[in-house]
C-alpha cells in the first residue's frame, strides 16, 4: 500500500500494530510508530493504544512505558495492555498496583490480572482475586474460567477445580475446545483421571487439544495402555495426530518400558504423518532408551541427532546414569549440561549423587563445592495440600504457613509418630 499511490488513513494503522502485536514484533513496528509520529497522529487515543498493546505484548516495557505516560486519556483498554504487558515479563506487583489504582476496571481488567497471577505461578492469589471480582459482581467470561482452571491444576486443588467446572455448568459457560482442554488438564493434573475421562467421552466436540491433554493425562497418571488406546483411537477419528500427541505416546511408552513401541511410533511419526521430531520427541526417546539401561544406544542418539541437543536432553541422559550407576557415561553428560546451562543445580546435585553412590565421596563433595563457588541455588522443592476447600503450600525447610509451630511440634512428637 506504501508503495502504491493509495494514501493510508487514520484507521489503517491500528489494524497493522495489531498484527505486530500478535507476532510480538514490536521492533519492526516501531518503524511504522515512528511514522505515525511524523505525520502527528500519535496523539490520537485508537492509535496510541494500539501501539502500547504492540509494544506491551513484544515485551518492551520501556517503549511501552514512554507511550503509556504521554497519553492525553488513560483508559481501561491502556491500563489493560500494561498490566498484561507487566505480568508477562514476570514484574506482576507492578500490575497489581496499576489494578488496584485504576478508577473503573472491566471484565477484561479482571481477567489479565487473574491471567498475569497464573503465569507467574501466584495461583493462589489467582483465585483470591476471583473471590474478589465475585463479591464486585464482575461477570467472568470463558478466559477467566480457563486461567483459573489452569490455576487449580498447577496447584492440585481438586476442590476449586470442581467448583470451577460446576460453576461453568451452572452459567451455561460456551463448552468450546478450549474450556474443555482446560477441565480435562485440570482433572488429569489433580489425579482424578476417571473425571477427566468422563468429561472427554462427553464431549460434544473434541479438539486435537483434547485428545493430547486426556493422552498425557492417562500416561502421567499411569494408566500407559490407556493412554496408548486413546492415541489409537485419535488415529481412527476424522483428526490426524500432531506433535504433541506424539510426546504423549511416548511418555506412555517410556513408563510402560516398551521400547519397541516407541520406535516404531517415532518412525510413524516421521514416516506417516511428516512430523519433523523435535528435541522434545528426542528427549522422550532418550527417556525411554534410558529407562530400560540402554544406555550406550540413548547416547548414540543424542550425539547422532541433526538438531543441537539442549541441557535438559543431556540431563535426562545423566538421570538415567544415576539411576544404572554408569560413571564414565555420567561425566561425559553432566560435562554437556555445565557447559549448556552452568546455572542448572540438577546437573551439579545428579553428577553428585552417582559419584556418592559409586563411593567416590570427594568427587561427590567437589561437585557440591562447585555449586557454591558458581552461586548456583536449587530452588526449594514444593508441594500443595488442600483440605476443607483451602490450599495449603509447603516449601522443603519452609517455616512460612500460619500453623508453622503445630505442624513441627506434631511431627517431633515420638508418639504420633509410633502410633502412625
Amino acid at each position: 500500500m506504501l508503495y502504491s499511490a493509495v494514501e493510508p488513513q487514520r484507521l489503517t494503522y491500528p489494524s497493522v500494530f495489531k498484527a505486530y502485536a500478535q507476532l510480538g514484533a514490536g521492533h519492526d513496528g516501531a518503524q511504522l510508530h515512528g511514522r505515525v509520529v511524523k505525520l502527528g497522529l500519535e496523539k490520537d487515543q485508537f492509535i496510541s493504544n494500539t501501539i502500547l498493546h504492540m509494544y506491551a505484548n513484544s515485551g518492551l516495557m520501556s517503549e511501552a512505558r514512554r507511550v503509556f505516560d504521554e497519553l492525553l486519556e488513560l483508559d481501561e483498554v491502556a491500563c489493560n495492555s500494561m498490566i498484561m504487558g507487566l505480568a508477562k515479563c514476570g514484574e506482576v506487583h507492578k500490575s497489581r498496583r496499576l489494578f488496584d489504582n485504576m478508577p473503573k476496571r472491566t471484565a477484561v481488567t479482571w481477567n489479565s490480572m487473574i491471567s498475569g497471577y497464573v503465569r507467574n505461578g501466584r495461583l493462589m492469589e489467582a483465585l483470591e482475586l476471583f473471590r474478589k471480582m465475585q463479591e464486585e459482581r464482575v461477570e467472568p467470561s470463558e478466559f477467566t474460567m480457563v486461567s483459573l482452571l489452569s490455576a487449580c491444576a498447577h496447584l492440585g486443588a481438586l476442590q476449586h477445580g470442581e467448583w470451577v467446572h460446576d460453576y461453568i455448568k451452572r452459567c451455561n459457560f460456551e463448552l468450546n475446545v478450549i474450556v474443555l482442554t482446560a477441565i480435562i488438564d485440570m482433572y488429569c493434573k489433580c489425579g482424578s483421571i476417571e473425571k477427566a475421562i468422563e468429561v472427554f467421552e462427553a464431549s460434544p466436540t473434541r479438539g486435537l487439544s483434547c485428545w493430547n491433554s486426556i493422552i498425557i493425562g492417562l500416561a502421567m497418571n499411569g494408566h500407559e495402555r490407556e493412554a496408548i488406546e486413546y492415541f489409537s483411537k485419535l488415529e481412527s477419528s476424522n483428526l490426524k495426530p500432531d506433535c504433541v500427541s506424539f510426546v504423549g505416546v511416548l511418555t506412555a511408552c517410556k513408563y510402560l518400558g516398551a521400547v519397541e513401541k516407541a520406535r516404531d511410533y517415532f518412525t510413524l511419526m516421521i514416516d506417516k504423518y511428516e512430523i519433523e521430531p523435535s528435541i522434545k520427541h528426542y528427549t522422550c526417546m532418550v527417556e525411554v532408551l534410558g529407562h530400560a539401561a540402554l544406555l550406550e544406544e540413548a547416547e548414540e542418539l543424542i550425539n547422532g541427532i541433526s538438531i543441537e541437543a539442549d541441557f535438559i536432553i543431556w540431563g535426562s541422559l545423566l538421570s538415567s546414569c544415576r539411576k544404572h550407576g554408569n560413571v564414565e557415561m555420567a561425566k561425559r553428560a553432566a560435562q554437556r549440561v555445565f557447559e549448556l546451562n552452568p546455572r542448572e543445580a540438577s546437573g551439579y546435585l545428579l553428577m553428585s549423587n552417582v559419584q556418592a553412590a559409586s563411593n567416590q565421596f570427594e568427587e561427590a563433595l567437589e561437585h557440591r563445592i562447585l555449586m557454591k563457588e558458581r552461586s548456583v541455588e536449587k530452588e526449594p522443592g514444593c508441594s500443595s495440600i488442600e483440605l476443607h476447600g483451602e490450599v495449603h503450600e509447603f516449601l522443603a525447610g519452609g517455616r512460612l504457613h500460619p500453623k508453622v509451630q503445630e505442624i513441627y511440634s506434631l511431627l517431633n512428637n515420638s508418639s504420633f509418630a509410633l502410633q502412625d
